[in-house]
């Protein structure tokens, strides 16, 4: 099924695309930057916030798209999904190498996320978009579902999730918390 594009036109198949791209396809290539690219830097400047760094950071995630379509498995999930999360990766640490400047609740939020919740990160990045993690989205509350989609699938700080539901920090980061583990043990993700 065709992507759509934001005005809901049928946009070019982001996972045929990444088909062809993995057998080397240079057009193939071309067209997946240019349907991507924009939601690729968007991503990237909410999380680095420098737009020349976040530009840079941009191309690094299409040179490494480039490189690593091969490793790309459609069973496993979707391009987009793939590809976002590579941008969300690549910018995070970006952040990092910059940590004097960096945001106090994305540099926060990122470590209990990676001491805590490394397997379930995991199984979700390679599940991201499917129906699996629809379905365990899905038994979340309204408020959980909605903070783990900013935060981890839109690149948001705590902060900015806390801002855009008009929440206090602290109940966002409880709800991610509490969301996280509910996604743990629907998705059967061990955490011994």
């Amino acid at each position: 099924m065709p992507d759509r594009d934001a005005g809901g036109t049928p946009g070019p198949d982001i996972d045929e695309l990444m088909g062809r791209v993995a057998r080397g396809d240079q057009d193939a290539f071309g067209s997946l930057y240019d349907a991507l690219a924009p939601l690729v830097h968007g991503l990237v400047l909410r999380v680095v916030r420098d737009p020349a760094q976040s530009e840079e950071v941009t191309q690094e995630v299409f040179l490494e798209v480039w490189q690593q379509a091969k490793r790309f498995d459609a069973d496993r999930g979707r391009a987009r999904a793939w590809i976002t999360v590579m941008a969300h990766r690549r910018a995070v640490d970006r952040v990092r190498a910059a940590q004097a400047s960096a945001d106090r609740d994305l540099r926060e939020g990122v470590k209990e996320f990676r001491e805590s919740y490394d397997d379930v990160e995991h199984r979700v990045e390679v599940a991201l978009e499917s129906e699996r993690v629809h379905r365990a989205l899905e038994s979340l509350t309204e408020v959980q579902r909605e903070a783990i989609r900013l935060a981890y699938y839109g690149g948001y700080t705590y902060g900015e999730v806390a801002d855009a539901l008009g929440l206090p920090l602290g109940t966002v980061k409880t709800r991610i918390r509490d969301g996280m583990i509910r996604l743990r043990d629907v998705l059967g993700v061990s955490h011994g």
